[in-house]
């Protein structure tokens, strides 16, 4: 028995008294140089001897007229389920200052479980964002070797800058 149904225009009022949630759900790998070989996909450079970089490059500013830190030679595997993004709105709490502030954040809510594997990566100092930029010179701080489970809770606001 074939059945029709009809699709009607809601407007504004109609979807005032419906609600849900909103958001996207990741689950996923992400594999950077995973092996350290000299086999690789050449974005992140081939890690082979002669080869100085090996892997993601993550910098940021801490000031705009300030030096860069980075995250460098970033290379392994990383899996995840079930992180979110969302978008959150900053209107209470926050010892007083969420009144004030009263905007929309970018909310990731982390995942109960992330497994690593192989994986490592530099923190350093750099004079500029790339090291193909003229000037370049980078001081390492540490290197990090990991591997196993990590548990990671709570969500990380993502607050923007300048004028809304």
């Amino acid at each position: 028995m074939p059945v029709h149904a009809e699709l009607d225009r809601l407007d504004d009022g109609d979807l005032a008294d419906i609600s849900g949630q909103g958001g996207i759900y990741l689950s996923g790998d992400i594999s950077i140089n995973e092996n350290g070989g000299p086999i690789q996909n050449t974005y992140f450079g081939s890690c082979s001897e002669a080869e100085k970089r090996c892997g993601a490059r993550i910098a940021y500013r801490l000031k705009e007229d300030g030096g860069w830190m980075v995250l460098d030679d970033i290379r392994g595997k990383f899996s995840f389920e079930g992180l979110t993004l969302r978008v959150r709105a900053i209107d209470s709490g926050f010892g007083g200052d969420g009144t004030l502030f009263n905007r929309d954040v970018l909310e990731i809510g982390l995942p109960n479980i992330v497994r690593y594997d192989s994986v490592q990566f530099k923190l350093a100092t750099s004079s500029t964002a790339r090291p193909t930029d003229p000037g370049f010179q980078q001081t390492d701080i540490f290197s990090v070797e990991m591997q196993g489970d990590v548990v990671l809770e709570g969500n990380l606001l993502v607050f923007p800058t300048g004028n809304p």
